[in-house]
């Protein structure tokens, strides 16, 4: 196989897939205007692939010398998670933004079932083999694989007593094709994907009249009975001079509907297996979080550079007290910076062979960047100033008859009028805009909601060595010590 062009990209999306935005069923995904900025994001990181100077980068090399993609490499020493590393950073660096659902934080959750296989074989070993089958057609079709996780927020009591509730996707029926599916899912980027990775949310699995709803399974997002129905774009009818990072990198999320989708078995990686769905929601986000927490990095790297560039215009870097505050920010990005760097350092063996980020400092991490985002922007608000609620936007800017008022108020030092208003439109749209408060809540949620984050965190921290620690510190009692 061969890694795809950003152009084959856009035409492997004419499937037929049936996608609903603004009132309107779109005829062409990878021409309507809703969609088109984000795909020519990914189609860009597809076209990268293809030059000189990523090719070290963006690709790798399987036994049998086929080229995949550097993100979908199994990672099996620590140097492999270190090199996909590189290529979420070089990616980013190119884009000029930060994007999340685009293939390589997702694959990591095939990767966490890859690692079950024998708890799988013992229910079926033809599940083992769908799943080394599809990790494998990922990384040599180059496919763009997102993940379907979050329910409809339901009556939860009903599902716990084994009900429906008429919304959670669950198995309606099977037959010797496979098996077919009803209920519905959110997903992001779902609309312009080639396929995701279906699987349960919840985790108090409680009794086998929930059987059918431990299910998990690769869609094709062309599938017929499938309806993909979008939230309206963030940067819909907006000009990109004024939002910059609105009207390119907004990434569309999606309801999808599974009208009884017929599931050929080949791609079910487990069925009425409520076993299996414990371990996959326990495990799911052990690679794809490393993959995630980049991406908060690199937002980190955003605030310092917008606040930085805001003070020194000005010559407020001068003042201790702002110097401070650049100190407060660099110390939020270099905090995450040592979780990733040391998840790496300490990565460990996984069950079924790979190399995982270090658990508990990945996991730390993420709640680390999460918890502290919120306060880092109030400061590079602070540090930015009043003017990025109040200065008049592009069009205004460069109207002839206020230009002069413009350039004599807003050019300082070394600035011109130009540059220092791009640069508060850039701020508005990091800090002030729609597409940031929807950021700040897609990502306080997107792997997990906050109290499962924390629950990852303390399941993964080895909690005997520190009662031990103390045990012998304190000079407890056997009993105690055995207790």
């Amino acid at each position: 196989m061969t890694l795809m062009t950003g152009q084959e990209y856009r035409q492997s999306l004419n499937d037929g897939r049936e996608v609903y935005i603004d009132g309107e069923k779109v005829r062409n995904v990878a021409d309507h205007p809703a969609f088109k900025p984000i795909i020519d994001v990914k189609a860009r990181m597809y076209d990268m692939s293809h030059e000189e100077r990523y090719a070290d980068v963006c690709t790798a090399t399987l036994p049998d010398g086929d080229a995949i993609c550097r993100a979908y490499q199994l990672p099996k020493k620590k140097e492999d998670l270190t090199a996909i590393r590189r290529y979420v950073e070089t990616v980013l660096d190119d884009l000029g933004g930060v994007v999340y659902r685009v293939g390589d934080e997702t694959i990591g959750e095939m990767w966490s079932l890859y690692d079950a296989q024998d708890k799988l074989n013992e229910i079926d070993p033809t599940y083992a083999d769908n799943i080394r089958h599809h990790v494998d057609r990922v990384a040599r079709r180059d496919l763009f694989h997102v993940s379907a996780n979050t329910d409809p927020k339901g009556d939860r009591s009903k599902l716990i007593e084994g009900k429906d509730g008429g919304t959670l996707l669950h198995v309606a029926s099977e037959n010797d094709k496979g098996i077919v599916v009803r209920g519905a899912k959110f997903e992001t980027a779902a609309a312009y994907a080639h396929q995701a990775f279906v699987k349960p949310t919840i985790s108090n699995w409680t009794n086998e009249k929930m059987d059918p709803f431990a299910c998990g399974f690769i869609c094709d997002m062309g599938s017929p009975g499938l309806k993909h129905i979008c939230r309206s774009s963030l940067g819909k009818g907006r000009d990109p001079e004024n939002y910059p990072m609105s009207t390119q990198f907004d990434e569309l999320d999606t309801l999808l509907v599974f009208d009884d989708v017929l599931i050929p078995w080949e791609n079910v990686l487990f069925h009425r297996s409520i076993e299996s769905a414990q371990y996959i929601r326990n495990t799911l986000h052990r690679y794809s979080a490393f993959n995630y927490v980049l991406r908060l990095l690199r937002r980190a790297d955003l605030l310092i550079g917008t606040a930085l560039l805001n003070v020194e215009q000005t010559g407020l870097t001068k003042i201790p007290a702002v110097k401070e505050k650049l100190a407060q920010l660099i110390s939020y990005r270099e905090g995450i910076n040592a979780h990733l760097t040391a998840a790496v350092a300490e990565a460990e063996k996984s069950p079924g062979g790979l190399m995982m980020p270090n658990q508990s400092l990945l996991y730390t991490g993420r709640i680390y960047a999460l918890s502290n985002f919120p306060a880092m922007a109030h400061l590079t608000r602070e540090l930015v100033g009043g003017q990025l609620a109040i200065s008049p936007d592009a069009e205004t800017v460069a109207d002839p008859k206020v230009k002069d008022y413009i350039d004599k108020y807003y050019s300082v030092g070394g600035w011109r009028s130009e540059d220092r208003t791009k640069l508060l439109y850039f701020a508005r749209d990091l800090l002030n805009s729609s597409y940031a408060g929807h950021k700040i809540t897609f990502e306080l949620f997107a792997q997990s909601p906050p109290f499962a984050q924390y629950l990852a965190a303390y399941n993964s921290f080895d909690l005997e060595q520190v009662r031990e620690k103390v045990r012998k510190a304190a000079k407890l009692t056997q009993e105690v010590v055995n207790g």
